[in-house]
């Protein structure tokens, strides 16, 4: 059976700690001071199973308009909300923040709960009549409705049975989902440690796992579960929707509080500025620069920056673990009023540094689809890596690219910036071609500045398109046989020479008479025109296979003095050849005098 959360929400006084002491049984009032009062200052928690066998989990919320900040943490985790008026006072002032909360939060399940009928039996239907038309625009606008009296046990049974048919309509949570746990308590227990308590609403907690806390501006934090409870009761795995105590090693008590976040490690962005768009209550160019942010139990302070009254730019103070989609509630700290609410649209969004970057960022979101704009990020930046664009809810897991989108070596890459990379690339080898024949290509390092970083993760595919190759970490124009300008000529001739004579290797003069220099032979090298050894020693590449060939006619195994007259050449040649030959395994030294060809 799917187990659900609920939340109460409603004004001061109105019974809803009440109500949830008479559904579960249990106190949810945890502090002494709230029971003394008769106020709930802070959220609370019970749970009981339905006729239907259906578990539920409540959060019980403060309704007093002090404890508002309080309240939202218990709402903001829950997507059903148990809406309570009092029928003897009617609506009344929180009832109107907590509509206000609800509506920029988007909970759309729910019921209405009216209490204390029995005080104001003749004003119940008034009362259901003034909660529906208060909560017309939101999601609660045709939500059932049930009056009872806590105090006389009336209309209990209905409310459980009206609850059971709100539940089985809410959609089932996803327990393979992306892990985010919102905390809403961090305590220490005698023998255990740390224990944090939140509401899961994805994802799978199972004992042993590595998870990360992040939030309120504190360093992340790696951690491992020690051990998992749920209403009470141990387990090795917890599913959403479920009340979780998670016990903790890694971190003190006191270094975890409300408003962070349990996360799977490497599965989220932490968003510091994002660009929304307003699904309800104030304009957005109408609302403060300086507000509260809420999301989950964080709230955050932030700073706004309108592009027009439906779109904006958000920047929190620390960093949240925020994908696509996301509803973020906004308040005015000074005045605890609900703003209104808004949805991500874009997580990590472009700088905005030029003049009339914010009227085009405007325009922009505008037409932006409300689940995002993969194709517009993508093409934005030239190319992002895929697992990115997963982590901030552009692509599932199945997503294909669209045809303007070519995907390489794990990058999704927009074609006409690629085709803009491979001609400036090309370009780039051809001027420095053009410039000087000699030289080996244009350098890895200046092709990357040149083309900037994204390009760099599927450089060498770029550079096939662009019909060059690599070659000592320098790319440049084919060359299967390379024009080498003012040294072709003494090169060619230095290629007949040798062709005729393989081991005659040419001294330096007669190098200088063929105007082949340092920098020519260089050149003539990277073209694979000519092989060169130590001391000067200037060969065909064909060099070391022809000498194989030879050498493996000898008696093995051989003197350095029968494999210099089996070659035809000089000590000069011989040693640092047969040298170059051990060193690539191909002959193998058996002592001073002797070696022997690799078979």
């Amino acid at each position: 059976m799917t187990t659900h959360v609920v939340a109460t929400a409603g004004h001061v006084d109105h019974g809803k700690s009440t109500l949830v002491r008479a559904l579960t049984g249990m106190e949810p009032d945890r502090w002494e001071e709230e029971r003394r009062r008769g106020l709930t200052i802070d959220l609370g928690f019970a749970w009981t199973t339905l006729p239907s066998g259906r578990e539920v989990a409540f959060v019980d919320v403060p309704g007093h308009g002090r404890f508002i900040r309080n309240a939202l943490a218990g709402l903001a985790t829950v997507p059903v909300v148990c809406f309570v008026v009092a029928a003897d006072e009617g609506w009344s002032a929180q009832s109107s923040d907590h509509r206000d909360a609800i509506a920029a939060l988007g909970i759309r399940y729910g019921l209405i709960v009216v209490t204390k009928a029995d005080r104001a039996p003749d004003l119940v239907a008034a009362t259901i009549e003034r909660a529906r038309s208060e909560l017309a625009h939101t999601g609660l606008h045709d939500a059932p409705a049930v009056a009872v009296s806590a105090m006389q046990n009336t209309g209990l049974d209905q409310l459980k049975e009206t609850l059971d048919d709100v539940l089985a309509k809410a959609p089932a949570p996803d327990a393979d989902g992306r892990l985010r746990m919102w905390i809403d308590r961090s305590f220490s227990v005698s023998g255990a440690g740390t224990v944090v308590t939140g509401t899961l609403v994805a994802g799978t907690l199972t004992k042993d796992d590595g998870l990360v806390v992040v939030g309120q501006g504190r360093e992340p934090r790696e951690v491992a579960i020690r051990a998992l409870e749920s209403r009470d009761a141990s387990a090795d795995a917890i599913r959403p929707m479920n009340r979780a105590a998670v016990n903790l090693r890694g971190v003190a008590a006191g270094d975890v509080s409300r408003g962070q976040a349990l996360i799977a490690p490497c599965a989220w962005f932490m968003s510091t500025a994002m660009d929304v768009r307003r699904i309800g209550g104030v304009a957005l160019n109408e609302v403060p620069a300086q507000l509260t942010v809420h999301i989950g139990t964080a709230a955050v302070p932030a700073r706004l920056r309108s592009f027009d009254a439906e779109h904006a730019r958000v920047t929190v103070d620390w960093p949240l673990p925020l994908i696509v989609g996301d509803r973020l509630l906004l308040r005015d700290p000074a005045s605890r009023i609900v703003l209104g609410g808004v949805g991500v649209l874009d997580p990590d969004p472009p700088q905005l540094v030029r003049r009339g970057d914010g009227t085009r960022r405007g325009a922009a979101l505008a037409i932006m689809p409300p689940e995002g704009d993969v194709l517009a990020k993508v093409a934005s930046r030239g190319a992002v890596e895929v697992s990115y664009l997963r982590h901030i809810n552009l692509l599932d897991n199945d997503a294909i690219p669209p045809p303007e989108v070519r995907e390489l070596n794990g990058w999704w890459v927009h074609l006409p910036s690629y085709d803009e990379w491979r001609q400036r690339l090309r370009a780039l080898v051809e001027k420095d071609d053009q410039r000087d024949q000699l030289t080996p290509g244009v350098s890895q390092g200046a092709v990357r500045e040149a083309l900037g970083t994204s390009a760099a993760h599927f450089i060498d595919q770029l550079i096939a398109d662009a019909g060059l190759e690599q070659h000592n970490g320098y790319v440049r124009l084919p060359r299967a046989r390379a024009d080498l300008g003012r040294a072709e000529a003494g090169v060619a001739k230095l290629e007949a020479r040798l062709l005729a004579d393989p081991f005659l290797a040419p001294l330096a003069g007669d190098l200088v008479a063929l105007g082949l220099g340092v920098r020519e032979l260089a050149a003539a090298e990277r073209a694979r025109r000519v092989f060169r050894l130590q001391g000067g020693v200037v060969l065909l590449p064909s060099a070391p296979d022809l000498a194989i060939q030879a050498l493996a006619q000898l008696p093995q195994p051989f003197t350095t003095s029968q494999a210099r007259q089996a070659l035809g050449t000089s000590r000069r040649v011989a040693i640092p050849l047969l040298e170059y030959l051990d060193g690539r395994g191909r002959t193998r030294r058996i002592d001073d005098e002797h070696r022997e060809v690799v078979r």
